[in-house]
């Protein structure tokens, strides 16, 4: 995949307008000027989004509507994790933190 490139296939306009509606609603002008509070990429602020990528961002923008979600917890999307990702799901923070203090890392919470 080459830089800045989605990936997958774009979102339908309809996906593009319910974001940019809930984006109003939650008092953003623009893509652009909510890119730092929802971490858009570059590209995503320029209103240019995968499927996946829409989906996911309606999602945070839906719950956060409903109040569930303040700015600061916002994540970056990840719509498919990989086989790394799923592997590590199943071991808890202190285990894993433990696992990196063994191999030499420094380990802070965050």
């Amino acid at each position: 995949m080459a830089f800045g490139q989605s990936s997958g296939p774009p979102a339908p306009q309809k996906q593009i307008d319910e974001m940019l509606q809930l984006l109003l609603d939650e008092g953003f002008e623009s893509f652009r000027e909510a890119r730092y509070q929802l971490d858009f990429s570059q590209r995503q602020a320029n209103g240019k989004f995968s499927r996946d990528e829409a989906e996911y961002f309606i999602a945070v923008l839906r719950e956060r509507a409903g109040g569930a979600l303040s700015p600061t917890e916002v994540a970056s999307p990840a719509p498919k994790s990989s086989s790394t990702e799923r592997a590590l799901q199943k071991f808890s923070d202190e285990e894993l933190a433990a696992e990196l203090q063994r191999r030499g890392w420094i380990v802070a919470q965050g």
